[in-house]
């Protein structure tokens, strides 16, 4: 299976299986680093890790347009049909939902998850993305810090993590490279940082390190795994 993975600034990805188009945390609206404009975003399904406005984004305006569901956890799914989307799917870690591309499944994620007007979102999640042969992974972290049990995600043989390293919210540089030698993945795709980051650094640790591969993409690019 074909697959390739598109940063559209801060968190927000599309990773196209085959043409099954799943979108990541769609926060474009108000991003000043994103690839495309909300009403161009096209989806099969729509994952957002957590209750705060940079992850939410778009993802009601794009699923109600697109018909794809948004899966998210229990309270944030709540949430989002209270605020007019007309098709939630919700999940909790460790559980896992069946997709025509393959499966995801839900992980810890170490973060707050409050909702842009207030109320409680649930936990903030992770998820890792197989394909059907499980010949290919991909763990899309979403905003967290490093967290010892990332030990067990690197038994799952991950290919590609999207990882953020900006600090202050998240996971920074150096603490990034803890959670490599953790997830152990075949390659690493920064998120979540301000765009002016000067990676060269961070990009030659990770190579000696972890092991890993960097990508680092500019807004729009894309990696074919």
């Amino acid at each position: 299976m074909d697959v390739k993975i598109t940063w559209l600034g801060h968190s927000a990805f599309l990773i196209d299986f085959d043409h099954y188009k799943v979108l990541l945390d769609p926060f474009l609206t108000g991003n000043s680093n994103a690839a495309i404009p909300a009403k161009k975003a096209e989806a099969d399904l729509i994952l957002v890790s957590h209750g705060h406005s940079d992850h939410v984004g778009d993802a009601i305006e794009i699923s109600n347009r697109c018909h794809a569901p948004i899966l998210c956890n229990f309270e944030l799914s709540n949430w989002f049909a209270k605020h007019g989307a007309v098709n939630t799917m919700p999940i909790y870690v460790s559980g896992t939902r069946a997709f025509p591309f393959g499966t995801v499944r839900a992980t810890i994620a170490v973060h707050g998850s409050g909702t842009p007007d207030g109320t409680y979102g649930g936990l903030a999640l992770g998820f890792i993305l197989a394909t059907h042969d499980q010949q290919k992974k991909i763990y899309f972290a979403g905003d967290t810090g490093v967290f010892s049990e990332m030990s067990l995600i690197g038994e799952d043989a991950v290919d590609v993590a999207l990882l953020p390293i900006g600090d202050i919210f998240v996971m920074g540089l150096s603490e990034s490279i803890r959670a490599l030698k953790m997830i152990r993945p075949k390659n690493v795709i920064p998120m979540h940082y301000d765009p002016g980051l000067n990676l060269e650094g961070w990009k030659r640790e990770v190579i000696e390190t972890s092991g890993a591969k960097p990508i680092v993409l500019r807004s729009g690019e894309s990696f074919d795994l």
